[in-house]
């Protein structure tokens, strides 16, 4: 790892720290402070406007877009500033972090003018069209199709576990468009109208009563031609651009939720005696220590972009740092029920409990009140299967670093019969 910050880069965080102390609210940074309910959903609201007007979203856009057009290490910078302030970065992450970006490296001029200053606003929603019942793992297998009628693009299929579908304006979505093709090779990435005949939004309610997830049908729903990004049938390529945003984005910085998380965790076992338990503080320093290879494997990542290191690609990497980071945290809040014991069982969370980042990350419904950190266990569940599976990252790494060869197939009299598709890797 080879890491020094440039002294223009430590200029510009000055720049950005004086920013934050500038138009946060006052008192933010005083230990203790806390915005109540109504304070917490107006801060919200007002944020997003306070940071478009100070061009922070998606400052690393080319200027012409509405970014600032930062560097690599400038744009790690300012995650840097703004994680240490726990200040909110982004308006819409499915926008602004995976399909904006996506946008930006393979969309037409026409579709950059037409979806980047919208994202740029906040004046779009997004989710994610990419998994369906059988096709989780191994993405490839999707049977989503759409056909050409005339100038548009008709739809038919069934997508699963898509966040925020039930607010999205738009889905970026992978659809079969070419069915004679190699499984890879005849896959389109759409931008599609939600608000329309022929979609339906059914939510998949969750064990804490949220319903964040939802399963998406699509009969006959339409897309104009116009909305494929990066050519008919080129779609693999283009959603890989977007899982990589996904995997790799806040490498210095994703540590730190873990970091304040644990701290809430370690609270909580010197409360109840927990922390006496031999086994119980084994645990907790196991995981301290495997917080910190988060925070290390971060900046091994930032070297290898910085300097185009050719050692470890980054998709590896990527992959690698998925693989740990996921299943350090689900390791991490079983850790957390044990820490509760009995009490982790009883529902006392309340509608103005604290959050802490990285916890709770999705709302409750009132008549199941989980505390954050029970939110954050059954959370903590979904983390190893989105954005790649535990078991296809190994694949990555298998096949990428170690060169090992590729996971070898079932015979085709095999998984003819069979009602379960069995995983495989996610291709090239």
């Amino acid at each position: 790892m080879d890491l020094t910050y440039p002294p223009e880069a430590e200029a510009f965080r000055a720049e950005i720290r004086a920013w934050l102390e500038e138009h946060l609210p006052e008192g933010w940074f005083d230990e203790g402070f806390e915005l109540t309910g109504e304070e917490r959903k107006r801060f919200n609201e007002e944020w997003v406007r306070t940071l478009f007007d100070g061009g922070w979203i998606c400052a690393s856009w080319p200027v012409e877009y509405g970014g600032k057009g930062l560097s690599v290490i400038e744009n790690v910078v300012l995650t840097e500033e703004f994680a240490r302030a726990r200040a909110p970065m982004r308006a819409d992450f499915f926008g602004d972090t995976l399909v904006g970006p996506t946008i930006l490296q393979w969309g037409t001029e026409e579709q950059k003018q037409e979806y980047l200053p919208k994202i740029l606003k906040g004046q779009m929603s997004w989710c994610q069209g990419f998994s369906e019942p059988e096709a989780g793992s191994d993405l490839a297998s999707l049977k989503t199709k759409a056909t050409l009628d005339g100038d548009e693009l008709v739809i038919t299929g069934q997508k699963v576990w898509t966040t925020q579908a039930q607010y999205a304006d738009y889905c970026f979505l992978l659809a079969r468009t070419d069915p004679d093709a190699p499984k890879h090779k005849g896959i389109s990435y759409l931008l599609v109208p939600m608000k329309q005949p022929g979609v339906e939004v059914r939510p998949i309610v969750q064990p804490d009563g949220s319903a964040e997830f939802n399963e998406v049908f699509f009969s006959e729903a339409r897309c104009p031609n116009e909305n494929v990004v990066g050519g008919l049938n080129n779609g693999w390529h283009v959603a890989m651009t977007t899982l990589g945003f996904e995997r790799g984005s806040s490498a210095t910085t994703s540590h730190r939720r873990f970091e304040r998380e644990l701290e809430v965790i370690i609270d909580k076992a010197r409360e109840n005696g927990r922390v006496g338990d031999p086994m119980i503080r084994q645990r907790l320093v196991r995981q301290w220590s495997k917080i910190q290879i988060m925070r290390v494997n971060g900046y091994r990542t930032l070297s290898s972009v910085l300097h185009d290191k050719k050692d470890m690609g980054v998709a590896a990497l990527g992959a690698t740092n998925k693989m740990f980071w996921s299943e350090t945290h689900r390791d991490t809040m079983k850790l957390a029920m044990d820490v509760l014991g009995m009490d982790g069982d009883i529902l006392t969370g309340k509608p103005d409990d604290e959050r802490v980042p990285g916890m709770a990350r999705r709302e409750a419904a009132r008549d199941y009140p989980v505390t954050p950190l029970q939110a954050a266990f059954f959370f903590s569940r979904s983390e190893t299967i989105w954005g790649g599976t535990a078991e296809i990252q190994r694949n990555i790494v298998g096949e990428r670093v170690l060169g090992l060869p590729k996971e070898p197939k079932p015979p085709s009299s095999v998984t003819s019969g069979s009602k379960s598709p069995v995983p495989q890797s996610p291709g090239t």
